[in-house]
């Protein structure tokens, strides 16, 4: 239990290292969220233009528009 305990403190740096890990955490957290939500935004955003092809696929050549 020992080396688990002195990973955690990090050779005396643990109050520098861990809130950084915490904090970059978060913000990665945050950043995802907010890309999740443009995304679905943009989506029902191109759903609701009128023509919007209901397929998924795009366009192959010598499909009509």
């Amino acid at each position: 239990m020992e080396s688990v305990s002195e990973f955690l403190e990090m050779g005396g740096y643990a109050p520098f290292v861990w809130p950084a890990f915490a904090i970059a955490a978060a913000v990665l957290t945050l950043l995802l969220a907010w890309s999740l939500r443009d995304l679905r935004r943009e989506r029902n955003l191109l759903d609701s233009l009128p023509g919007r092809r209901s397929e998924t696929r795009p366009a192959e050549a010598g499909d009509d528009p």
